[in-house]
């Protein structure tokens, strides 16, 4: 009996009903001052970071939108600049040709002349020489015989 005594007895009764009452009032003032605006705290930054990842995604968009313009308008700008480079390199090709022919017309038409002039001091040539062969021819026939052949 003397441990029945001794022990704890857990009987309810009206202290139960207060503790209750207490733990209830509690409840409501940590509500009120410490968990509810933790709560409005937590709401607002999710509602932030909602906003923020919205505006983070838009701006994304955006760039990628840009991203695409402007390698659009930079593969454009290539394509031009090489159609104007081989525009630029036939223009400059065909100039060469035809300065290259007009070369060629001039080289042909003073290597006619001068073949004209050679042939020309040929010509003179070969008569002055035949002149003094017949001159020489005289002047040996005299010679060796002695006498004027003409």
């Amino acid at each position: 009996m003397i441990l029945l005594e001794a022990s704890i007895q857990l009987v309810p009764d009206g202290t139960l009903l207060l503790h209750l009452f207490l733990v209830v009032v509690m409840v409501f003032v940590v509500n009120r001052t410490l968990l509810g605006p933790i709560n409005r705290i937590l709401a607002e930054r999710e509602k932030q970071i909602s906003g923020h990842l919205k505006e983070a995604e838009a701006l994304a968009a955006e760039t990628q939108e840009k991203l695409k313009k402007y390698n659009d308008a930079l593969r454009d700008a290539r394509a031009d600049g090489y159609r104007q480079l081989e525009k630029e390199r036939a223009q400059g090709l065909k100039e060469r040709e035809e300065k290259l022919r007009k070369y060629r017309d001039e080289m042909s038409r003073e290597v006619a002349a001068q073949i004209e002039t050679t042939r020309k001091q040929e010509q003179a040539a070969k008569g002055e020489l035949e002149a003094q062969a017949v001159t020489i021819g005289n002047l040996i026939s005299s010679q060796i015989l002695r006498r004027s052949t003409r």
